[in-house]
């Protein structure tokens, strides 16, 4: 069981994770299809029992053979640029956080209101409690309402890092001297785990993300604490 569920995307958790999970069944339906045809067509010809050693060419077969090909990349094509303009279109946030790669460790800023920053570092394993979870977990978790537009914006201080949460279909680059952003929406609550997505030192594997998503009433008492 636990093989076959590492085979497949994370639960999303937000609708751009929906879509990208639906344009890799889509994709995978269309790759299976070709598998099946070309595999169906070797079989026949190491079985047939039909020659003709004067056969040189087939105009109508090969440009059959070249057009079916190019829809089917159309039918790969459409969906696959819809979703990247839907991942860069920046709707208008109503959170904006900042996220800092550090080696090896995030730091996070509230742009939005005063003086809400702090760092976060991976507990340690002699520390975890007993529902921690082992190099995933941290000191910090980052709170951000569910149901609400959130811009993230990326950069980093040192080398290059990536700001990355499965679950959300997130995947930023943190640049020195450069900001990126991206933007999310999370449909549910939980706790979303992500890791630095780039090789950036010995201590790489060592600098997780946690989001914690809560309703929005609970994050305005949370931001009223930390003000």
């Amino acid at each position: 069981m636990s093989t076959w569920a590492n085979l497949n995307l994370q639960d999303s958790a937000s609708p751009l994770m929906e879509q990208l999970t639906f344009f890799h069944d889509h994709a995978l339906l269309i790759l299976v299809m070709i598998t099946v045809l070309v595999s169906y067509m070797m079989v026949t010809l190491f079985f047939n029992q039909f020659t003709n050693r004067y056969l040189l060419h087939g105009q109508t077969i090969e440009i059959i053979w070249t057009i079916l090909p190019a829809i089917t990349l159309l039918f790969i094509a459409f969906p696959s640029l819809r979703l990247l303009y839907l991942i860069d279109e920046i709707n208008e946030p109503m959170i904006t956080l900042k996220s800092i790669g550090h080696q090896w460790y995030w730091s996070y800023e509230y742009s939005d209101f005063m003086n809400v920053e702090f760092d976060s570092y991976m507990i340690p394993t002699h520390e975890l409690e007993n529902n921690g979870f082992r190099l995933l977990d941290v000191d910090n978790r980052v709170i951000l309402p569910m149901n609400s537009q959130i811009r993230v914006l990326v950069t980093a201080t040192d080398v290059i890092h990536s700001w990355a949460i499965p679950a959300l279909g997130v995947k930023i680059d943190g640049t020195p001297g450069r900001l990126n952003q991206s933007n999310f929406m999370i449909n549910r609550p939980g706790l979303f785990f992500g890791q630095c997505s780039e090789i950036c030192g010995a201590n790489h594997s060592f600098m997780p993300i946690v989001i914690e998503s809560i309703p929005m009433n609970y994050f305005m008492k949370w931001i009223s604490n930390n003000i």
